[in-house]
């Protein structure tokens, strides 16, 4: 009996989403604009300053504690790297690491943006950081990482879908990078000149990335000289 009830349940919930839809929404454009600003209000979210942990804590331990809710990993001068388990579960240790530098952060795949970034730049002391895969970093973000410039020797950019070559000559101020990999950027029309153009604005660091044929347009090959011979007599 109960089983001969369920479906109708069911197909009552589904009623009410309907009707509720239908009711706030009146066209398609209205709800692909509510989901947008929604998915916008909790990247927002993700992305506020911990201004209290901060205060109570220090920069350091605020900067790792937001990377860590991202689903990111941190690792403190000397220390092994702190990174969430399967269930977004970490060890609260560096809670306790209030006078130890942040050397390297790795916030891969991470939702961060141009607003998420103020939890790192006052990291003086960050030698490594890795952005690889992340949606939401571009242009605007690169042109703030010149207050990194002090300590920053390795970053990686690599898969960052709206990083284009206006975003990457922002990186000028970096002279003391040792490794950068740009690969894989979509937004950029011509991976191989741009690295060109990467190496020569950062002499003395490691450029990953394209190779240098790579989007350019090359001429027409000549015809070889054995297609061009006579037939022999």
């Amino acid at each position: 009996m109960s089983s001969a009830v369920a479906p109708e349940g069911n197909q009552g919930k589904w009623g009410k989403l309907l009707q509720f839809l239908a009711d706030r929404f009146y066209d398609v454009e209205a709800l692909r604009e509510y989901l947008f600003q929604k998915q916008m209000s909790k990247i927002h979210q993700k992305n506020r300053s911990f201004t209290y942990i901060k205060e109570q804590y220090g920069p350091y331990v605020a900067a790792a504690y937001f990377i860590l809710k991202q689903g990111g990993a941190v690792k403190f001068q000397g220390k092994e790297w702190i990174r969430s388990n399967g269930r977004g579960h970490y060890s609260l240790e560096f809670l306790n690491f209030q006078a130890i530098p942040v050397e390297a952060v790795d916030a891969s795949d991470c939702a961060i943006n141009y607003q998420g970034l103020d939890n790192l730049l006052a990291l003086k002391e960050l030698q490594s950081l890795w952005l690889q895969r992340c949606p939401h970093v571009d242009d605007w973000c690169l042109s703030r990482l010149y207050q990194l410039a002090d300590s920053l020797q390795e970053l990686s950019l690599a898969g960052c879908p709206r990083i284009s070559e206006r975003g990457l000559a922002c990186l000028h101020h970096l002279q003391n990078l040792r490794r950068l990999d740009i690969s894989d950027l979509p937004a950029v029309s011509s991976p191989g000149l741009t690295r060109i153009l990467v190496e020569e604005m950062l002499p003395n660091c490691e450029v990953l990335g394209a190779e240098w044929t790579e989007g350019l347009k090359l001429g027409p090959e000549k015809q070889s000289q054995d297609t061009a011979s006579p037939i022999p007599a």
